[in-house]
């Protein structure tokens, strides 16, 4: 049977109190009563009731103020009762949040109705919440939007919300932020997720083989689109791609049709394009290197993302998520963030953004492994990495991120070569990829 629905009733008359708790309990209802509001706040935070019944006027924080409050954190529905209610009040009450409004005296039978229903929607909202943050968790998002920063978590919102859209999106924010990273979160959350996340650094192609890479070129080369058919193709620094290949992907966006370089056939595609762009693209547009009906199309969604040093406290909270990983890569215990650690994470500027960021915790990790170390340590040095590694395991992991990273590099990002030149199927690569915790666009740069 599904848990009792739980009401916290608020009321100073201690007469009143009691009844509605003996009618609630009754009802089949888990009930605490408190005579204040204040007091009504500390208990929401201990309780997590389904819903709040309360009074409107009582001494101290009334009713109205209650709601108020209620606004500026995660609360349950508000239900306000009063014996001096009019329209005027109800109205501002619904207006600012509240659940609902009822008169004294009311019906018990539609207090009942009011609360139940309050309380149902309630628990659909947190149930709906809870499996939004488990299918951010499982995309891969939480890498780099963890935390309780306001805007990061209406940016993980939205990017769920746009993984079940088909249009394109456009990915925003300075170097380091974790584009890619979306776009791939994007992709795994999205209808499309059983077809391929097909990726190119734009800006890593000579001007020449742009059209080529994206397009294919007739018999010898699919291109970009029809790797990526049925799935997502990806686009970083989008801006790199020449002004003629600009134009052919506005026509492929909007009707779905390439032609191969060389050849005047038609291919049909259906592909999602996600762009990304660590730049202002309104100066481009203005200079003529950017052309503005592609950027109306690209940002038919679009997703900024912050820079690191703009999310406070979530600096310390990414960095115990990595240290935290990293320790099981590198299979030592957990690792204390000293005040001194947190300080230094708080002081720094962070330039290069997440990323930055778990490489400082790599290099804390991999010292800790050698028994010392501290994140102000790792911030003025990057020669730890290069140390002699310590066990076997270790040293097999920092061959294999050495000998993944050049291949990439060497293939220009493109995995299904990268696969092939090491001799492993594209998703143990993928897999190790992750583990090793290596950015491709890092790689690309």
């Amino acid at each position: 049977m599904p848990d009792k629905f739980r009401v916290l009733i608020v009321d100073d008359d201690a007469e009143m109190r009691q009844s509605l708790a003996v009618l609630l309990e009754r009802s089949g209802w888990s009930v605490e009563a408190v005579g204040a509001a204040q007091t009504a706040l500390s208990r929401m935070e201990a309780t997590s009731p389904d819903v709040v019944l309360s009074d409107v006027r009582m001494p101290g924080m009334s009713g109205l103020e209650l709601l108020d409050e209620m606004q500026n954190r995660p609360a349950p529905p508000l239900v306000l009762i009063s014996a001096h209610g009019d329209i005027p009040m109800a109205v501002d009450a619904i207006q600012n949040g509240a659940y609902s409004f009822l008169e004294k005296p009311f019906e018990p039978r539609r207090l009942l109705t009011v609360l139940r229903h309050a309380a149902e929607q309630h628990r659909l909202t947190d149930m709906a919440k809870r499996m939004r943050e488990q299918l951010v968790s499982l995309s891969g998002l939480d890498r780099v939007l963890l935390g309780s920063d306001l805007r990061v978590a209406e940016l993980k919102a939205e990017a769920v919300d746009l993984a079940m859209s088909d249009g394109p999106v456009l990915i925003t924010g300075e170097t380091g932020t974790g584009k890619e990273l979306v776009a791939r979160a994007l992709h795994r959350l999205g209808p499309r997720r059983d077809h391929e996340f097909v990726a190119i650094n734009c800006a890593t192609l000579a001007p020449d083989r742009v059209e080529e890479q994206v397009f294919g070129k007739a018999k010898t080369l699919r291109g970009s689109f029809r790797k990526a058919d049925g799935g997502t193709l990806f686009l970083d620094e989008v801006t790199a791609c020449p002004i003629e290949v600009q134009t052919k992907l506005l026509r492929a966006i909007e009707t779905g049709v390439i032609h191969p370089v060389g050849s005047d056939d038609e291919v049909q595609t259906n592909v999602r394009v996600v762009a990304a762009t660590n730049e202002d693209l309104g100066p481009l547009v203005e200079a003529g290197t950017f052309r503005a009906d592609f950027l109306f199309r690209l940002n038919t969604f679009e997703l900024r993302l912050p820079r690191l040093i703009d999310r406070g406290d979530d600096i310390i909270l990414l960095y115990q998520h990595f240290v935290s990983q990293l320790c099981e890569t590198y299979e030592i215990g957990p690792i204390e963030t000293t005040a001194e650690d947190a300080a230094s994470l708080l002081a720094h500027s962070w330039p290069g953004n997440v990323r930055e960021l778990r490489h400082v915790a790599e290099r804390r990790v991999l010292a800790a492994r050698r028994g010392g170390g501290s994140v102000a340590e790792a911030l003025r040095t990057d020669d730890l990495v290069d140390d002699v590694p310590a066990t076997l395991r270790e040293a097999v992991a920092r061959f294999e991120k050495t000998l993944i990273s050049q291949a990439i590099s060497n293939h220009g990002g493109r995995m299904d070569a990268v696969a092939e030149a090491l001799g492993i199927g594209r998703r143990t690569l993928n897999d190790k990829i992750v583990k090793l915790g290596l950015e491709k666009s890092k790689l690309l740069d």
